[in-house]
């Protein structure tokens, strides 16, 4: 059985199960002549449900954004199988990034913001080789004012998700749930979403990551090379 710090991120694996063979099998295999508005829905979240809890239990690792992954899969087929309104899926798509946000922004007034374990971790970091030379430069205090800065950043970043889901949500799903018209909807939101909602929160990620390197390399004088963990 393999540990998580054996983990390797695997994106293209992620995006073909999670995303693009669940988007087709709603837009394509859901009418009545193939599965089903009902069976291609119970098909299609096979996938990402199926994948995200066969990480989980062979990793042994609990993952509160994974599990809200989960959350959110399971809420989506229930909104569906139970022909709920559709009202509810773009709520469902909200508040799932709106609780990590939420989350996020209180741990800022807690002893363990949660920006350590994103960002500032052993994993990405060499952490004790910064803490050090902010000590030898006597810029702990602004080290942590600005990381305080980057937590706010990375909430902001989570609203931003979560108002874009609820539109992209409101604006694509419109069919009735149970029908087939609704499961192609569905299939397009899923595809949609990762160009228009995703890859932007990945490129603002990316941004506050840049800004927080640049806070160590203008507080510690240290290059990127010499921030990163050395088990990258």
């Amino acid at each position: 059985m393999k540990t998580s710090s054996s983990h390797k991120p695997r994106p293209m694996i992620d995006l073909l199960v999670s995303i693009i063979i669940p988007s087709f099998i709603l837009m394509k295999m859901s009418g009545d002549e193939k599965l089903g508005a009902t069976g291609g829905l119970i098909v299609a979240l096979a996938f990402p449900l199926g994948w995200g809890l066969f990480e989980l239990i062979k990793y042994r690792k609990f993952n509160f954004i994974a599990l809200l992954g989960l959350a959110s899969v399971a809420l989506t087929g229930g909104i569906g199988l139970f022909e709920l309104d559709t009202k509810w899926l773009a709520i469902k798509e909200a508040a799932i990034p709106a609780v990590i946000g939420t989350a996020v922004l209180i741990s800022a007034f807690t002893p363990y913001p949660l920006v350590r374990a994103l960002l500032f971790n052993p994993d990405v970091m060499d952490v004790e080789k910064i803490k050090q030379k902010l000590e030898e430069h006597h810029s702990t205090a602004a080290f942590e004012k600005r990381l305080l800065k980057a937590t706010y950043l990375v909430s902001a970043s989570f609203a931003f998700s979560a108002v874009m889901n609820y539109v992209l949500a409101k604006w694509l799903v419109t069919s009735p749930a149970g029908t087939p018209a609704f499961n192609e909807e569905l299939g397009q939101l899923t595809l949609y979403s990762y160009p228009m909602i995703a890859l932007p929160s990945m490129l603002m990620m990316l941004g506050i990551f840049y800004y927080l390197w640049r806070t160590i390399r203008d507080l510690t004088g240290l290059t990127l090379e010499e921030v990163m963990s050395p088990k990258k």
